[in-house]
């Protein structure tokens, strides 16, 4: 008999929660996952922090469990295919930021950008995607992803290379908007996708794979830049920048095509034009969700978007998640630190070329810091620990900065050099939160997806006002300013005329509150999680 895809069938939420098999299931889950996940049992103090006790604990130490041939061929196509479209899609991330590398390289001057546009390029993008993530994420149930999200990339392939065009700051909003709605599902998608295919031992190295490539993309950006510079800036009438979003529109473009047939949809309706799927591999993938306690993928209906608003971690993960990201929201600002340096004669002490190369070096520190982030997290099967570990490293050029900033004629450039670079080191904290979210809830899919995209949503719906407010363009590297005065109503034309450097600035200071809630929310949910699961 040939295969046929099935047909994508939800199932009610009455068949997947009431059974009184699945309830046995849940309970022996809850105490495989207490297990696994607390790795505090019964037993004397000394018996739980002995080497035994923690050899037992690490995953990487307990006995592996023995994949067949076609498991490992399985997971193997699915990092050729799924993780590959997702790794090069994240030119999604490269369309974010080139609009910063382009207004360093040109854009400012041609535009007649002299206020706080840059920021609004961000909040008008960051609005429009934040009204459109949640919608995506639920016709992502009804729509094949692989319709779904390979269309909405190559729309903002065309918007990309449509920012080529603009002759004013108007124009360049617009655009930024079209481009928030068509990127809106791109992360949040795949990072769902990923929960569906890849077992808990994989997940997280393959979530922080994917999300290193944001940085690869941040990278990248910088580097084409530079290479555009010396190379295209001026052919056809067209400066560098402007060549920079036609090259970058186009990839987008060719990726989005791909996607059509590298993405496999779900284990319940495989996607029929992947041909590097097999039945046989279809059936293996619905057996590992089977082993894994992990739930098929079934459609987000209003009775499981209810259900979904009365849990405690739907509020929990998403906050946790906007505080990782704010934190250390100053490192999107280093080429506008770098670019507001001066000699003592008034000259740039970088040239335009330098300032977009220097910042591949802290991205390739994220890179690699993702990298060992994940790994360790899949390794020692433990979430919150390393968010607390990054938490606490990312204080220190917090707190670093916000000293430099307050006084930087007593402390040395060097410091906020170092700062900067030490930022990338605590970059590593999404994919914990999104493989904690899979851990938390592995049997039902449609409140994962859900608080997947508000836990994406919140964080833009955040940054289309703080990042206004609290890292303005114009008074980089000094930031702060308008969030302190505007926090206390006392915003107005003179304050708004006062020299930054001359006042106190806060933004980085907010940057430490925000990593010390981080802290308390990390081990708060871990807290919450023994309480419900033991």
């Amino acid at each position: 008999m040939s295969h046929r895809p099935r047909r994508y069938r939800p199932l009610p939420v009455e068949e997947s929660f009431n059974d009184a098999d699945d309830e046995e299931s849940l309970e022996e889950a809850a105490r495989s996952h207490a297990q696994t996940h607390d790795g505090l049992g019964s037993g004397s103090l000394l018996d739980r922090f002995s080497l035994k006790a923690l050899r037992e604990r690490v995953a990487f130490f307990q006995p592996q469990e023995k994949r067949s041939p076609l498991e490992r061929d399985l997971v193997r196509r699915l990092d050729i295919f799924l993780m590959t479209f997702g790794c090069i899609s994240q030119g999604e991330y490269l369309d974010q930021t080139n609009i910063s590398s382009a207004y360093v390289s040109g854009m400012k001057e041609d535009l007649n950008l002299n206020g706080d546009e840059l920021n609004y390029f961000t909040s008008y993008f960051s609005i429009s995607y934040c009204l459109m993530l949640i919608p995506s994420q639920i016709i992502m149930t009804y729509v094949r992803p692989s319709y779904w999200l390979p269309g909405l990339e190559i729309g903002w392939g065309f918007v990309t290379a449509m920012i080529a065009l603009v002759q004013n700051a108007n124009q360049v909003y617009f655009l930024r908007v079209l481009l928030g709605l068509f990127e809106s599902s791109a992360w949040p998608g795949m990072m769902t996708l990923f929960m569906y295919w890849y077992t808990p031992t994989e997940l997280a190295k393959r979530m922080g794979f994917y999300h290193s490539c944001q940085a690869v993309g941040s990278m990248i950006s910088g580097a084409l830049q530079v290479a555009i510079l010396e190379t295209l800036d001026g052919s056809l009438g067209l400066r560098g920048w402007r060549w920079l979003f036609i090259i970058n529109g186009v990839i987008t473009l060719l990726v989005g095509l791909a996607g059509y047939f590298m993405l496999p949809d779900y284990p319940n309706a495989p996607n029929p034009r992947a041909a590097w799927l097999s039945p046989a591999h279809i059936a293996m993938a619905g057996e590992r969700l089977s082993r894994h306690g992990r739930a098929d993928a079934k459609r987000i209906t209003w009775a499981s978007a209810r259900r979904t608003s009365a849990m405690w971690i739907t509020y929990a993960i998403p906050l946790l998640y906007i505080g990782t990201v704010l934190a250390p929201y100053g490192y999107n600002y280093f080429n506008l630190f770098l670019a507001s340096l001066r000699e003592p004669d008034g000259a740039p002490t970088w040239t335009t070329e330098q300032v977009n190369a220097i910042p591949i070096a802290g991205g390739a520190i994220n890179v690699v810091c993702v990298w060992v982030w994940a790994i360790l997290s899949d390794v020692l099967q433990t979430r919150w620990t390393l968010l607390v570990a990054q938490a606490v490293i990312g204080l220190v050029p917090c707190i670093i900065m916000s000293v430099w900033t307050t006084h930087p004629g007593r402390t040395p450039l060097a410091a906020a050099y170092a700062s900067y670079f030490m930022t990338y080191l605590s970059l590593g904290t999404a994919p914990l939160v999104m493989s904690w979210l899979a851990d938390l809830l592995p049997r039902d899919s449609e409140a994962r997806t859900l608080i997947v995209g508000y836990s994406i949503a919140s964080v833009y719906a955040v940054l289309s006002w703080s990042q206004v407010l609290i890292w303005p363009a114009s008074q980089a590297p000094y930031c702060g300013l308008r969030f302190s005065v505007a926090l206390l109503g006392f915003f107005d034309g003179v304050a708004a005329d006062q020299s930054c450097v001359d006042i106190d600035k806060y933004a980085w200071q907010i940057s430490i509150v925000i990593w010390l809630l981080v802290i308390v929310m990390s081990w708060s949910l871990k807290l919450f999680e023994r309480c419900f699961l033991v």
